[in-house]
Formats: structure tokens, C-alpha cells, sequence
């Protein structure tokens, strides 16, 4: 007999979706090994998710769903279990950007989290070590969920130069990035500027800072240092930073010159570049 590990369902959200799955697997009449046929995986990888070792992914839990007829119950827990694998400090600002109607974005190093490829945000996540990247990066992926809903919420983001330049992930994954980002370039509910190097000083040198916007929820204001992240609804903190993000976009390059720019690095920089020729030696 397996050793099975007893989970406490009110620990975590992960555990109570690994509870659960077992609960329901086992009310249907089903061995790990059958209901992994059903979804496609391993019945280790089935053992691993009712004993909380491994966090599901969105289709996994969709795939659960479909099996077991749970009526998308683990398709809506699933958004918890991967927001709980944010960082602790960092989950309320989630919490507070997936509700958010407008989204002001300026990043001084990086691509935005919103708008990462799978490869990008692998390897920043990644100079962090430890043994849950996949999870850590299925979570911010699944972040992006809101740009796909019916009406998503207006993104705004101003990006330095610099964060076209520095290469992350090898040049195929900022190849990728950069294609990633003309595609959101064309989509009328997120629009990105480009601040270019001869901007000289500017009101974000202080660092990278989000502006959220609500319906009926007060403004807030979101920055991060090393160790954690600060977000605040004080009016004076906005306003001042809806000041500096307005003097921000008045110096960044419009839109289609952005797109131009990024298309531009994208090719001279991280295009296909052919491989050494051979000659011959006489």
C-alpha cells in the first residue's frame, strides 16, 4: 500500500484542491492511474496533486472537470491555488489588479508581468532559485487571464528602452517577447510606449510604479522595493503619481513609433543571424 498523506483541507487552497480531487476520484470509482487516462497525465502526477506536492495547472483542473462532471468546481479553484503561489506581500495587489478597470504600467528594466511570454517570465522567476518555478510561473501567467475576458481592463504600459535591450532569457526568448508585444500593440484594449534613451532624466528614474483604476473601489498606487511590494489609496500618493505617469507618456514615444522601435530591436537585435561560414584553409 502507497503511504497517502493525510491533507488538511483548510491549510491552503492547494491543499483543498488536492482533497478534494481525491474525495471526488475516489467517489466516481476511479484509480489515480484510470483518471489519469481520462486527463491525459500520469497517476504519479495525479498522486502528487491530492497530496498538495504539485500544484495543477488551469487545464488540468479544466480537464478534472470534464471527467469527473464537477461542474467547474476545480476550474474555480484553480485561480485560488495559483494565487496563492504569489509571493504572500504580493497577492492582495493581484487580488486588486484582476478587479481593476484601468491599468497604468511603467517598468524601468523589465517587461511588464502582464505581458511575458511563458520563456521571459521563466527566466526572470528563475534567478530567484528554488524548486516551485513552474508553479511560480503558471501563476503569473494566469495573471494574464484578464486581458482576455469579455471586457478587459484598459492597459496602459510605458517601458524604458533599456527593457528592449536587456536580454533575458537568450535572444530566441526576447525574440519571442518582443513578437508578443507587437501583438498587444495591435490590440486596441492595451497600448504600450517605448521611453527611449534620449528621454534623458525623466520622473520614473526612481523606479518602476502601477496605477490602478476602479469603478468603485478608491485608486491605488503600487511600487516594489527589493524585499517587498507597497501599495497605498492615499489620494495625495495618487495623484502624485498620476503626475509623474502623465509626464512619463508626454516623453515616451507614441504608440506606432513604439511598435516601430520594438520591431526594429526585435530583428536587428535578436533576429536570425546566419551561422559562421566555413573556409578553407590553404
Amino acid at each position: 500500500m502507497p503511504n497517502i498523506r493525510e491533507l488538511d483541507p483548510s491549510a491552503s487552497p492547494l491543499d483543498y484542491f488536492g482533497f478534494e480531487l481525491r474525495r471526488r476520484r475516489e467517489e466516481a470509482g476511479l484509480k489515480q492511474s484510470q483518471l489519469g487516462d481520462c486527463v491525459f497525465c500520469t497517476a504519479s502526477l495525479i498522486g502528487q496533486i491530492e497530496t498538495a506536492r504539485k500544484v495543477p495547472t488551469r487545464d488540468f483542473a479544466e480537464r478534472v472537470d470534464a471527467a469527473l462532471g464537477t461542474d467547474g468546481m476545480f476550474s474555480r479553484l484553480v485561480g485560488l491555488v495559483l494565487r496563492s503561489q504569489l509571493p504572500h506581500w504580493f497577492q492582495a495587489y493581484a487580488e486588486m489588479e484582476a478587479r481593476a478597470t484601468y491599468i497604468s504600467s511603467y517598468q524601468a528594466q523589465l517587461i511588464d508581468g502582464l505581458l511575458q511570454t511563458e520563456a521571459y517570465a521563466r527566466a526572470v522567476l528563475g534567478v530567484r532559485g528554488g524548486d516551485d518555478l513552474d508553479a511560480r510561473v503558471a501563476a503569473r501567467l494566469d495573471r494574464q487571464r484578464i486581458l482576455s475576458q469579455k471586457e478587459p481592463p484598459l492597459v496602459w504600459v510605458v517601458m524604458s528602452e533599456a527593457a528592449l535591450y536587456q536580454t533575458v532569457g537568450g535572444r530566441e526568448a526576447m525574440r519571442g517577447q518582443l513578437a508578443h508585444l507587437l501583438d498587444f500593440s495591435a490590440s486596441g484594449w492595451t497600448q504600450i510606449q517605448v521611453l527611449p534613451f534620449d528621454a534623458g532624466q525623466h520622473p520614473g528614474l526612481m523606479g518602476s510604479f502601477n496605477l490602478l483604476r476602479f469603478d468603485s473601489d478608491p485608486d491605488l498606487v503600487y511600487t516594489e522595493d527589493f524585499v517587498q511590494g507597497h501599495m497605498t489609496a492615499d489620494p495625495g500618493k495618487f495623484k502624485e503619481g498620476s503626475l509623474r505617469y502623465d509626464q512619463l507618456k508626454a516623453s515616451a514615444l507614441p504608440v506606432g513609433d513604439s511598435a516601430a522601435l520594438i520591431a526594429r530591436v526585435m530583428e536587428e537585435r535578436y533576429g536570425h543571424q546566419p551561422g559562421p561560414v566555413n573556409r578553407a584553409v590553404a
